[in-house]
């Protein structure tokens, strides 16, 4: 069987994750393949260092949708309905391009596992492989309500041209809004989806706001959602510092320091 590890860049700022992201792959010790698909607003400069690691590019096209579904989806009209309230995006991030995501579904492979470009891999997961499809983690980072909801950043997945037609015919119909883009989307196409540990997504927003959850010997996946660790004008660095130093640590080509060395929240 052909397994894989997928990630999505439709930016040079995106390239940037997936390099730290590509790197922290190979140091787990995968024997899995590592994909990155990549969309036309990519240059092949800012894909090279990728290449470099190893990782298989796979271009790939934004979805075909409808003028009205990219009007609802655009990064104005999206966060002016359903705005951000607990963090901040980067002006980087184009929400209709989270879509293209679901081109994953259309790779040959028979098994998947999706890691956002702003993730890292602290230890090695290729046991999800053996998990079914779908899989994620909740989207815990606040309290215990957020587990009734699912983080897209990290799942499993099993690529399927049936899937991903299924896909096309429910995502882009009249009035169609999905307020958090694909991880709404892919809550709703499989309403049953299985739940992960929180380890294999874990969100950097609980450092500091649920600090007895983090435990860096069980963490698999850290997620950097909201603002980005290679940020100039992070609003967050001081706060999320310890975090930024781990991820600078994977972008460059010196050592990692040992996850288990390292201290907990204050």
């Amino acid at each position: 069987m052909a397994f894989a590890y997928v990630t999505l860049v439709t930016n040079a700022d995106f390239a940037l994750g997936a390099r730290a992201l590509v790197r922290s792959l190979t140091l787990s010790g995968t024997q899995a393949e590592i994909v990155v698909m990549h969309t036309g607003g990519v240059t092949e400069s800012a894909l090279a260092p990728l290449a470099a690691l190893g990782a298989r590019l796979v271009p790939v096209d934004l979805l075909d949708t409808s003028p009205a579904f990219n009007a609802a989806h655009d990064r104005a009209t999206l966060h002016g309905k359903v705005p951000f309230t607990k963090g901040n995006k980067p002006a980087f991030h184009t929400p209709l391009d989270n879509f293209a995501k679901l081109r994953l579904w259309q790779l040959p492979y028979d098994r998947v596992v999706f890691l956002d470009a702003d993730t890292l891999v602290l230890r090695n997961c290729d046991k999800l492989f053996a998990y079914p499809e779908f899989c994620a983690a909740p989207n815990v980072y606040e309290g215990l309500a957020d587990f009734r909801r699912m983080n897209s950043g990290v799942f499993t997945a099993r690529p399927d041209p049936a899937t991903f037609a299924a896909m096309m015919a429910a995502l882009d119909t009249p009035g169609a809004f999905w307020p958090r883009t694909d991880q709404s989307f892919l809550q709703a196409f499989f309403p049953d989806w299985h739940g992960l540990p929180v380890f294999y997504n874990m969100l950097q927003y609980v450092w500091f706001a649920m600090p007895d959850l983090w435990h860096w010997p069980d963490i698999h996946v850290l997620h950097f959602q909201y603002e980005k660790p290679w940020q100039a004008d992070h609003p967050k660095a001081a706060q999320l510092a310890p975090l930024i130093a781990l991820w600078q640590a994977y972008a460059g080509d010196g050592p990692i320091p040992d996850t288990a060395t390292l201290p907990g929240p204050a």
